[in-house]
């Protein structure tokens, strides 16, 4: 049986989530989710809510979905949990590394806009005179 003190419905889930509960159906199709049923009504342990929880950090730091079940999967499998943190790192390590590169383009970006929009301030007050 279920124990009803540690549960949660979908719309909780997505409330306390801020996602919708099309978002958390879409995350047990593709398998990162498993709630209970009770009829016909989906029922999330804690063990859910916690997947959910890093499923949708690891959505917010670039990871993909396919990335982010290997993950949490290793939790519950061999190597265990030192497994997923040292994947984890190796993963997050990546991701930095990506980011830090996107803003070094974006900042060299920022710095040609800025000269173009100062060489036709100049080239208007050239015109000007």
């Amino acid at each position: 049986m279920i124990d009803q003190t540690l549960t949660f419905s979908i719309s909780e889930l997505a409330k306390e989530f801020s996602v919708t509960t099309r978002t958390i159906r879409y995350y047990e199709a593709e398998g990162l989710l498993s709630p209970a049923r009770r009829g016909s009504h989906r029922v999330f342990t804690q063990r859910e809510r916690t997947r959910l929880r890093l499923i949708l950090r690891g959505k917010r730091i670039g990871l993909t979905l396919a990335e982010i079940a290997e993950i949490v999967d290793m939790y519950d499998d061999t190597p265990g949990e030192r497994g997923q943190l040292e994947l984890l790192i190796g993963k997050t390590r990546a991701l930095e590394v990506d980011l830090q590169e996107r803003r070094s383009a974006i900042d060299r970006a920022l710095s040609d806009i800025k000269g173009v929009r100062r060489a036709a301030r100049r080239r208007l007050k050239e015109l000007d005179r």
